[in-house]
């Protein structure tokens, strides 16, 4: 079995990730995103992947984060998947650009509403004197917005990386894996094997 070779490496990525989360994976939405500050020093942390079409790929976090920070001041990111089960990998390249009110209010309402307090109640990345100063802040939105509806709050939101690169790995005996790259060009995807 060989990396079949598409016209759209979005379809080639929905095919696997289908693979993906039918091997019995936890959590086969986690990818590795790894951002940068504006001079150059990395950082890298697992998110979820909430949706996926020819723009690109999506993921939401708390914009006071240090993922966010980076991101608005450096807004090239890579993103990585690795399926162990399946013994395949997709590392992506691209520009993080902001998804648009409409698009982030519609996956906020469709969250657990105790997620939806959750964010909320998370300084991301800011120091906590402890968990139960957390647990307090939960218990306190949780109450403040009783049983009505929870709206998305204004430091919360996504991204969508758009892809300037994809690269498919896939496991072969003796270290001799495929890997094909699809880069983007002004008029469509081009396509290079690369020794693994």
């Amino acid at each position: 079995m060989s990396i079949p070779k598409l016209d759209n490496p979005i379809e080639l990525f929905r095919q696997w990730f289908d693979e993906a989360k039918q091997c019995g994976l936890r959590e086969p939405t986690a990818m590795c995103l790894s951002t940068a500050t504006r001079d150059g020093a990395p950082s890298s942390r697992m998110v979820l992947l909430k949706s996926v079409d020819d723009r690109g790929f999506v993921f939401y976090t708390n914009l006071g984060s240090r993922k966010a920070g980076e991101i608005e001041s450096n807004s090239r990111v890579a993103l990585n998947f690795y399926w162990m089960p399946l013994g395949k990998q997709v590392r992506i390249e691209g520009v993080a650009e902001s998804v648009s009110s409409e698009e982030a209010d519609a996956y906020f309402a469709s969250r657990d509403r105790q997620s939806q307090i959750g964010a909320y109640a998370s300084k991301q990345s800011q120091p906590i004197e402890g968990y139960f100063e957390l647990e307090r802040r939960a218990a306190e939105f949780a109450l403040k917005f009783g049983v009505g509806k929870v709206p998305r709050p204004e430091f919360w939101s996504g991204y969508r990386v758009v892809p300037s690169a994809i690269e498919f790995w896939m496991e072969k005996p003796f270290r001799l894996h495929e890997r094909l790259v699809y880069s983007r060009t002004e008029s469509g995807w081009t396509t290079q094997w690369l020794f693994p």
